[in-house]
């Protein structure tokens, strides 16, 4: 494994990596009966490298994960088994490594609202997410001893405490940080998060995969049906998570108000799923609590992503603290009454 000058973290620049990694995207193609035709386009974040890789058969995409996201490659492995038709099933993965090969998937969600911006595309979208998260709550448990990040009602108290002790990564009274005063009014906050926690734990609504970052380019949108993608901040938690990010990137992308009855609609049609198990005010209820909370967990899997020495991530840094702060802010469905 080939580190960074301080071992933390992979070197992705280096040309001993980039020979293994592509002598490695070479093999697995060659195995499913394809070659390469070109060369890459990559694509560097902090949290991971994209390659675009031409071949014979059109182009694949190999990732690399940092080892704060590396849970991806055995997640997506995991889910292309348990529910094939919401996924791109891999051409291969190495999930010590944090490698995956996948085929085109084609245009996005976005792709398609930029052209028809008609919400009626997420309403068809949202109802197969959620039957992805019923067919994945069953295998929670192994999704955890795998190395998915464990997010669940039960867990996210501590994690909330165990992130306010991270001053470095919180970068308190540092800009782009919290502030002082908000540090000590997010500490004041633990014990009736841990409530919230607690009663969203008693509904009893099992865990399982929550993208976390479920936005309309996340999604492919092809002739085969809705597919969810970049599940590097996925973990194990209330599936009802999900909507944080989902609503809150609708209303901002559209301009709604917190009132427009449409992002309500959504919300239904992605609460429809567990209809047959709970009445209505139930699930509003625990969607509600889990919008809430959920701001904890955004800024969790941003630190995990941000756990590298890539001097890049200081473009980022600030989404940890931030998102934290934004446990204060209004649910998408409410009007913003922050003070």
């Amino acid at each position: 494994m080939t580190t960074n000058a301080n071992g933390r973290g992979l070197d992705w620049s280096s040309e001993q990596w980039q020979l293994r990694a592509r002598s490695w995207v070479e093999t697995q193609l060659s195995q499913a009966g394809r070659r390469v035709t070109g060369l890459v386009e990559p694509r560097v974040r902090p949290w991971s490298l994209v390659w675009r890789v031409p071949t014979d058969d059109g182009p694949v995409w190999f990732k690399a994960n940092n080892r704060g996201t590396v849970h991806e490659a055995v997640l997506i492995a995991t889910l292309a088994q348990l529910t094939p038709e919401r996924v791109l099933t891999p051409i291969a993965v190495d999930p010590v490594q944090g490698w995956s090969l996948l085929p085109d998937g084609g245009e996005s969600l976005r792709d398609v609202l930029a052209r028809d911006p008609d919400l009626a595309h997420w309403e068809r979208a949202l109802p197969g997410y959620a039957a992805l998260q019923l067919a994945t709550a069953p295998g929670a448990d192994e999704l955890v001893s795998l190395g998915v990040p464990d997010h669940r009602p039960e867990a996210l108290a501590g994690l909330f405490a165990e992130l306010l002790d991270d001053r470095e990564s919180l970068l308190i009274g540092a800009e782009g940080g919290l502030s002082l005063d908000m540090y000590e009014r997010l500490r004041a906050e633990l014990p009736s998060y841990a409530e919230r926690c607690r009663r969203l734990a008693d509904i009893g609504i099992p865990a399982t995969v929550q993208h976390d970052d479920l936005h309309d380019g996340n999604v492919f949108a092809g002739r085969d049906g809705y597919r969810y993608f970049d599940w590097g901040d996925a973990s194990v938690a209330h599936p009802f998570g999900t909507l944080l990010v989902t609503l809150r990137s609708i209303r901002h992308g559209k301009e709604l108000a917190a009132d427009d009855a449409r992002l309500v609609r959504l919300r239904d049609a992605y609460l429809e799923a567990w209809t047959d198990r709970y009445d209505r005010q139930t699930l509003v209820e625990a969607a509600d609590l889990a919008i809430n909370l959920g701001a904890v967990s955004r800024s969790l899997s941003w630190r995990r992503a941000l756990d590298t020495a890539e001097e890049s991530r200081a473009e980022y840094a600030d989404a940890v603290p931030g998102w934290l702060e934004e446990l204060f802010a209004a649910s998408p469905l409410q009007p913003d009454s922050r003070p």
